[in-house]
C-alpha cells in the first residue's frame, strides 16, 4: 500500500496499519512477526521490520563482505533463512512485485547502499537479486576490468556473471517495464560483446597470415565475420542501454573498441587482402576456387534449379539492400531456431563496384549487362525499380515486388498476385535506406536489426500466408561502417576526377578509359560483373573514401570482404512428419541428479544436468526452481539459467541451493521439487522430495 499510493515512502504509515492498530490487532501481528524471522524490539515499526527483513537476506548472501552498518539489521538464522524465502516469494508474485521493487529501490537510497557495496566484486555481488544497485557496482567494475585487461579477457567469467544477472528479477520480471528491462540486458550483452571481441583481437595479433585469397576469403567466412558481428553487437547493445537509462558509462571501452577495430582488425585485414587484389581483378569470374559470382547468381541458384525439378515448385528470392554476410550468419540461425524452417548460408562473390546499382542488376535474370551513362541494362532492358525488374522478370514467368506491399497483402491477395508464377522476387530495403542518408547513418547497426527481424517475418509470410517452401536470401552488395567518423588518413586524397567520370562516390568511380593511379584499384566491369563494353572503375585501396565527396561513416562500392562476400540463404519449409520433427525447436531438459532425495537442513543443495547442449534446435533454458507443498511454495524460488554450450555433459551440471520456510513438515509424505519455465512459469520437471527437519538444523542459507 506505501509503494502504490505512497511512491514508496518509507515515512508514511499504510491505511491498513491503522486498521490493524484500531482494532487492537498490532500485538498480534508483532508476534507473529517474532515467530517467524526472529524480530523483536520495544518499539518495533514497519519500516525498521522491512529493513531488516532486506539487509538480512543481502547480508546472507554477501557472508563475510557484508558491510559492517548492515550488522545490526541482521536476523538470526532461522529468521534470516524465513526473510530470503518471504522476499523471494514476494519478488516472484506477479501482483505484489512492483511493491517491493519501489520499497527495495527507497530503501537503497536511504542507507547510500551504492557507496558501501561499491568496493565488492561482481563474484561476490552476483547472486544477490535484493537491491537493484547491486548491478549498478557490477556493470562498473566489469568495465573497469575490461579495460584494464583487455589483452588477456577471462571471457567466460565475464560471461558467467553476465549470463546469471541477466536472468535476475531485475531484468526478467514483468513488474519492470520491457524498455528497461531490454536496456538492463543490453548493458551485460555490451559488455559480453565487447570481451569477446577483445578474446578474437588478441588471438590475430599478428594480423591475418594466409597463403592464398581462398584461404583468406575461407578464414572470414569462417570465423573472421565475427569482428564485424561483435562490433555491431557492442554498439548496438550499448546504444540501447543509453537510450533507457540515459548513462554514458562506456567512454573509455567504446575507445578502446574503436581503436581496436580500425587498427587491429579492419587496416590489418586489408592489408593481407590487397596482395590478391590485382590477381582478383584480372581473373574476377574465375578468382576464388569453389565461390560462384554474383551475376551469376539467376542460371546457378533460380533457374537451375527448377530445369531439375520433375514438378514446379515456386522460388522466391528476397533480396535485402546492404545485408552483409555477418548479418547473414545471424539470421540463418534465427531461422534455425524456427519450427519447420530449415535454412543453410553459402556465399558468392559480388560484382565490382559493390553498389546498389550494378548489384541488383547482376541477380536479375540475363544474358548481357551493358552501362548506359549511369544506369545497368540487362539485354537492354531497364534494372531501375522495382517496375522495370518485374518486366525483366515476367520473361522467365517471374514477379516483384516490394517487402512492405506483400506484407499489406491479405492471404487471398498475396496468393492471387503469384498465381501461374515461378519466381518471385521480393525487394527488402532497412539498411542502405538508413545508413546511406547523411542524416540516419547513425541508425545503422539498429538498422541492421530490424532488416534481421523484417527478413524472419517475410519467411514467415511466405510459409504461411503464400505456402511457399523454398525462399532464397541475398543481397546486392555489403557495406563498411565505422561508429567514429573517418579522419585525413581515411582518404585516398587524388588531385581530381579524371574527365572520362560518368559516376563519382564515396568508394568507387565510374567511367571510361580510367588512368592508373597509385592510390587506387582499377578494373573494367566486363571482368567483375560480366558486363558488356568498355566501363571501367577506381576504387580506393584498402578501406578508404575519396575525399572529393564527403568522408561518411557508412560506405560500400568497394573490394573488402565486408563489401563483396555476399550472403545467399537458402531456407526450406518441412513439410512431412519427419522433416518437421527435425526442425522442431524446444528448450533445453534438464533433469535432477540422484533419487530418493532427503531434505534434513533448512538449506538444501540439488544438483541439476542439463541434458543437451544449446544449439540452433536447443534454446536456452532460463528456471525457476522451488520447492511446493500442492500449490503453496515452502521454499525460496531460485532463478537458474541453463545455456551451456559444452557437449561434455559434466560442463553442463549445475548446483542449486534452496531454503525451506520455518514451518512444520511431515516427514511421511512427499512434496514437490518442481522446475518452471520462467518464460511461461509452465512445469518443465518435478521431483518427489521428503523432507525430516528432525534429523538436523544446521543452517545454510
Amino acid at each position: 500500500e506505501i509503494a502504490e499510493k505512497h511512491d514508496g515512502d518509507l515515512e508514511v504509515v499504510p491505511s491498513c496499519w491503522q486498521r490493524i492498530e484500531k482494532y487492537g490487532l498490532a500485538p498480534f501481528f508483532w508476534q507473529q512477526i517474532e515467530k517467524s524471522f526472529g524480530y523483536r524490539r520495544e518499539d518495533p515499526d514497519l519500516q525498521n521490520l522491512l529493513f531488516h527483513l532486506l539487509l538480512s537476506e543481502f547480508s546472507h548472501l554477501l557472508r563475510e563482505h557484508t558491510p559492517k552498518e548492515f550488522e545490526a539489521y541482521k536476523l538470526n538464522d532461522s529468521g534470516t533463512g524465513n526473510a530470503g524465502v518471504c522476499l523471494a516469494q514476494w519478488r516472484d508474485s506477479a501482483k505484489q512485485a512492483a511493491s517491493y521493487n519501489i520499497l527495495s529501490e527507497n530503501v537503497s537510497v536511504k542507507i547510500s547502499l551504492k557507496d558501501k557495496i561499491k568496493p565488492l566484486t561482481p563474484e561476490t555481488l552476483v547472486r544477490s537479486t535484493t537491491f537493484r544497485e547491486a548491478d549498478s557496482v557490477i556493470v562498473t567494475t566489469l568495465l573497469k576490468r575490461l579495460n584494464a585487461t583487455d589483452q588477456s579477457t577471462d571471457v567466460s567469467a565475464i560471461e558467467d556473471i553476465a549470463t546469471q544477472r541477466q536472468a535476475s528479477h531485475w531484468m526478467q520480471s514483468t513488474s519492470v517495464s520491457e524498455p528497461k528491462r531490454r536496456a538492463r540486458r543490453a548493458v551485460y550483452e555490451a559488455i559480453i560483446s565487447a570481451a569477446r571481441f577483445f578474446e578474437l583481437r588478441n588471438k590475430y595479433q599478428d594480423g591475418f597470415q594466409n597463403d592464398s585469397v581462398e584461404s583468406l576469403y575461407q578464414a572470414y567466412v569462417d570465423e573472421l565475420y565475427q569482428f564485424d558481428q561483435l562490433y555491431r553487437h557492442y554498439h548496438y547493445s550499448k546504444d540501447l542501454f543509453q537510450k533507457e537509462e540515459a548513462q554514458q558509462i562506456f567512454g573509455e571501452l567504446t575507445e578502446r573498441i574503436e581503436n581496436a577495430y580500425k587498427t587491429a582488425y579492419l587496416q590489418k585485414l586489408a592489408l593481407s587482402w590487397a596482395p590478391y587484389m590485382p590477381d582478383l581483378l584480372s581473373n574476377w569470374s574465375v578468382g576464388i576456387d569453389g565461390v560462384e559470382n554474383q551475376h551469376q547468381f539467376f542460371k546457378q541458384k533460380v533457374a537451375k534449379y527448377h530445369k531439375d525439378q520433375s514438378r514446379k515448385v515456386r522460388t522466391y528470392v528476397i533480396i535485402s539492400d546492404a545485408f552483409r554476410y555477418e548479418a547473414g550468419v545471424e539470421l540463418t540461425k534465427e531461422l534455425n531456431g524456427t519450427d519447420k524452417a530449415s535454412a543453410t548460408i553459402s556465399t558468392q562473390l559480388g560484382v565490382l563496384p559493390s553498389y546498389t546499382t550494378l548489384g541488383m542488376a547482376s541477380l536479375l535474370p540475363h544474358d548481357t549487362l551493358t552501362y548506359s551513362g549511369t544506369s545497368v541494362l540487362a539485354d537492354g532492358k531497364s534494372t531501375a525499380g522495382t517496375d522495370g525488374r518485374k518486366a525483366i522478370l515476367e520473361t522467365v514467368n517471374g514477379t516483384a515486388i516490394r517487402s512492405e506491399d506483400l506484407l499489406n497483402l491479405k492471404k487471398q491477395e498475396g496468393r492471387e498476385f503469384q498465381k501461374d508464377k515461378e519466381v518471385v522476387y521480393i525487394y527488402h530495403n532497412e539498411i542502405d535506406a538508413k545508413g546511406d542518408s547523411a542524416t540516419t547513418e547513425s541508425e545503422t547497426f539498429a538498422a541492421t536489426r530490424t532488416a534481421i527481424d523484417e527478413l524472419r517475418q517475410l519467411v514467415k509470410y511466405i510459409f504461411n500466408n503464400l505456402s511457399g517452401t523454398r525462399v532464397l536470401i541475398t543481397a546486392d552488395h555489403g557495406y563498411l561502417y565505422t561508429v567514429s567518423s573517418p579522419d585525413e588518413t581515411d582518404k585516398s586524397k587524388l588531385p581530381d576526377k579524371p574527365i572520362s567520370t560518368v559516376l563519382a562516390k564515396k568508394r568507387y568511380l565510374i567511367g571510361e578509359d580510367l588512368p592508373e593511379h597509385d592510390l587506387v584499384w582499377r578494373g573494367q566491369t566486363s571482368r567483375t560483373a560480366g558486363c558488356d563494353g568498355q566501363t571501367e572503375f577506381w576504387i580506393p585501396k584498402a578501406a578508404n573514401r575519396f575525399h572529393f565527396t564527403g568522408g561518411a561513416r557508412f560506405i560500400h562500392g568497394g573490394a573488402m570482404p565486408q563489401e563483396i562476400i555476399i550472403p545467399v540463404i537458402e531456407v526450406k519449409q518441412a513439410k512431412s512428419d519427419a522433416d518437421i520433427a527435425k526442425t522442431k525447436t524446444k528448450t533445453v531438459d534438464v533433469s535432477l541428479l540422484g533419487s530418493n532425495h532427503k531434505i534434513t537442513t533448512p538449506t538444501h543443495r540439488f544438483k541439476f544436468v542439463q541434458t543437451e547442449p544449446v544449439g540452433d534446435r536447443h534454446k536456452i533454458l532460463t528456471a525457476k526452481i522451488a520447492i511446493y507443498d500442492g500449490d503453496t511454495v515452502v521454499s525460496n524460488i531460485a532463478t537458474i539459467v541453463f545455456d551451456s554450450e559444452s557437449p561434455d555433459l559434466d560442463d553442463r551440471i549445475q548446483t542449486v541451493k534452496l531454503t525451506l520456510t520455518d514451518r512444520q513438515f511431515d516427514r511421511q509424505r512427499a512434496y514437490q521439487l518442481i522446475v518452471k519455465d520462467s518464460s511461461t512459469d509452465f512445469p518443465v520437471t518435478s521431483q518427489d522430495v521428503y523432507i525430516d527437519r528432525a534429523i538436523s538444523d544446521d543452517f545454510d542459507f
